[in-house]
């Protein structure tokens, strides 16, 4: 699985995994008694633990393991929140409160956000230190690109290509397609 491509190969089979098992992950975090939107933030912060430990090089070589590796990820995070947040419910049986029909495609939605944010989290990682300063000042803490030029001791004009090219490449690491190709 691990091969000159592994951060791409990691990110496909985490992708992979987290689509074959988003409903049946937060059904688990509901078990434990956290609610539905706690539930999808619990499945995001697991899937990012997953994604960090499998860069770190710590999780087990065969991948089939993963998927009991994220499901005890997605059982602690559920357990801490609802301790975080005091609150200490008893676990109820998921089918005692069944959701309607409205509230599954909400979460399923909110779900596949979740996991596009993990994937473009590593595509970002990807990117060299002084794009990845560019991406933040500029388009996360939204600060103008004369702000950001004189932070960083470029000019706005470098600035700017950065950006674009790390646009470019996000766009590259998001679709798995050539960004000329679109």
């Amino acid at each position: 699985m691990h091969d000159a491509n592994g951060t791409e190969d990691v990110l496909e089979h985490i992708s992979r995994l987290a689509l074959a098992r988003r409903a049946a992950l937060a059904a688990l975090a509901r078990k434990e008694g956290v609610s539905p939107e706690d539930a999808i933030d619990c499945v995001q912060e697991a899937l990012c633990k997953l994604l960090v430990a499998a860069q770190d090089g710590s999780l087990p070589v065969e991948d089939e393991d993963w998927a009991a590796i994220l499901g005890g990820m997605v059982r602690n995070a559920a357990r801490n929140r609802r301790r975080r947040h005091f609150l200490a419910r008893p676990h109820d049986d998921l089918d005692a409160h069944p959701l309607d029909a409205g509230e599954g495609v909400a979460a399923d939605e909110a779900l596949v956000r979740a996991e596009e944010h993990v994937r473009l989290r590593a595509c970002v990682e990807e990117l060299c230190e002084i794009q990845k300063a560019v991406v933040t000042l500029r388009m996360l803490e939204e600060q103008p690109g004369e702000d950001v030029a004189h932070a960083l001791g470029i000019t706005p004009g470098y600035v700017a290509v950065l950006l674009h090219r790390a646009k470019m490449a996000l766009r590259v690491c998001m679709t798995g397609r050539d960004a000329g190709a679109s």
